[in-house]
């Protein structure tokens, strides 16, 4: 069904380049394509009531599309049940199938009115709500002042997405890990630093050495690999770790930061999002001769044939961002606090 759906397509847009498509050829494969898209669509809600909200369409007709397109199948696409709709196995592998060549049919399209310097449609994404949060989150908001026409759907989760399989565009993550399956582009280096409130360092004491660290109440950040050892650098520049422990793990460096401003332990953070609690005095740096190289913000996005023009667009805005955004940093404080 897909290579044939493939091939019609192929055929379409070469025929109608060429000489043109019979009428009823057009109609039959946009109604397919039509029908295709409402799948994904309740599929993409959780159901046809979120769908008929979230596309202003008609609950009915989107129902109309599901069925049809499972009688063409001959096959069930969904379960369901008056409390809620899943996927069955088939519908599941034709989901898949079919968002990739929506998508692509899509990027397609972009690709080709790129020629008209059409600068309009949508772009999801997906990122850390650490990133969305902290003050680089910016960014994006400032993207959205500067081009009024395109619209930014943010999936805000902490794990690493399929950009395929979940039809993203783009993400934007802070790693350290190589992926040669995407395409990456680099936005800024990402500086940790381990931190503690004056009260803490003041009832305990200040760390000479990482090592000091095993006699020294710490909170674990769940989200980092080896989350319970700490990498350093020696004074030599050799690498070594330190298992920590503590009274609090959570997945997210946002509440282990709040949590050393109270004093519970010291934190291992990003840089970038404490800069605030840092000049006000509410927590002090420590240990800051061993700290690693740390990991980059990367923009990920897969390697495709057609990269729409909004999202290259995207991707261009938020690298001239960064480069303004560090070169305040290391004008206010005269090298690179990130």
């Amino acid at each position: 069904m897909f290579l044939l759906l493939k091939v019609s397509l192929q055929v379409f847009l070469k025929r109608k380049q060429l000489s043109g498509t019979s009428f009823r050829e057009g109609v039959k494969l946009l109604g397919l394509l039509t029908r295709i898209r409402g799948f994904i669509e309740v599929v993409e809600a959780g159901g046809f009531s979120a769908a008929a909200r979230k596309t202003h369409k008609s609950k009915a007709l989107l129902s109309k599309h599901v069925h049809e397109l499972e009688d063409e199948l001959g096959a069930v696409l969904l379960n369901r049940t008056t409390r809620q709709l899943s996927l069955t196995e088939a519908g599941h592998a034709y989901y898949l199938r079919a968002l990739e060549i929506i998508k692509e049919l899509d990027d397609l399209n972009d690709t080709i009115t790129d020629s008209s310097k059409t600068r309009r449609g949508r772009i999801k994404i997906g990122t850390s709500r650490t990133f969305a949060d902290a003050p680089i989150g910016q960014s994006l908001i400032d993207f959205l002042s500067a081009y009024p026409e395109i619209h930014l759907d943010i999936s805000l989760d902490d794990r690493f997405v399929d950009l395929v399989n979940e039809g993203f565009d783009l993400a934007i993550r802070i790693t350290d890990m190589q992926d040669s399956s995407l395409i990456q582009r680099k936005l800024m280096d990402i500086r940790s630093v381990v931190v503690a409130s004056p009260k803490l360092l003041e009832n305990t004491f200040v760390p000479e050495t990482p090592r000091n660290l095993k006699s020294l109440p710490c909170l674990v950040d769940r989200n980092n690999l080896n989350s319970d050892r700490w990498l350093f650098k020696d004074r030599d520049g050799s690498p070594f770790s330190v298992a920590i422990a503590g009274r609090m793990a959570a997945n997210g460096p946002v509440i282990t930061k709040r949590a050393a401003i109270a004093g519970i332990g010291f934190a291992k953070i990003p840089r970038f999002i404490a800069e605030e609690e840092l000049r006000n005095g509410l927590i002090k740096t420590v240990l800051d001769d061993f700290m690693t190289d740390g990991a980059g913000l990367y923009i990920v996005y897969p390697q495709k044939r057609y990269l729409p023009a909004k999202v290259r667009m995207f991707i261009d805005y938020l690298v001239e961002w960064f480069k303004t955004y560090e070169q305040k940093g290391k004008t206010k404080t005269g090298a690179s606090n990130l």
